[in-house]
């Protein structure tokens, strides 16, 4: 099972950006990223294809938000821009293990991180 650490998270200023970044202990194509609230539950942000040719994005974030990957480092980014406060969250990265399940679906990753605190003010 693969391993994965985030960091990059913080406090910023509505209108602001960060670089969130998740490092996984193998090479994997098949990452996402998902925030979640203080209930606990998990919302898609954005994620690679099984093939990890494409990318998919939340409405919600969608022309502010970018994921990206550097393969040579097991890693892979979220750059946020244009934060808002509804942005606040923690956000973990997670590993897809099926192709079955939908790439927004929080059942079709296995492995997850510990997440990281963005949080947005006004």
């Amino acid at each position: 099972q693969v391993q994965l650490v985030e960091s990059g998270g913080g406090l910023v200023q509505a209108g602001g950006s960060l670089r969130l970044s998740c490092t996984a202990s193998s090479r994997t194509f098949r990452l996402g990223w998902f925030r979640q609230d203080p209930a606990n539950d998990r919302e898609f942000v954005a994620a690679f294809s099984w093939t990890g040719a494409t990318t998919y994005y939340a409405e919600s974030v969608k022309g502010r938000f970018t994921i990206s990957r550097d393969d040579a480092k097991n890693t892979i980014y979220l750059q946020m821009n244009n934060l808002r406060p509804e942005d606040t969250a923690v956000y973990v990265c997670a590993a897809r293990t099926t192709v079955h399940i939908p790439y927004y679906d929080v059942g079709a990753y296995t492995s997850w991180g510990q997440g990281t605190q963005v949080t947005v003010f006004s």
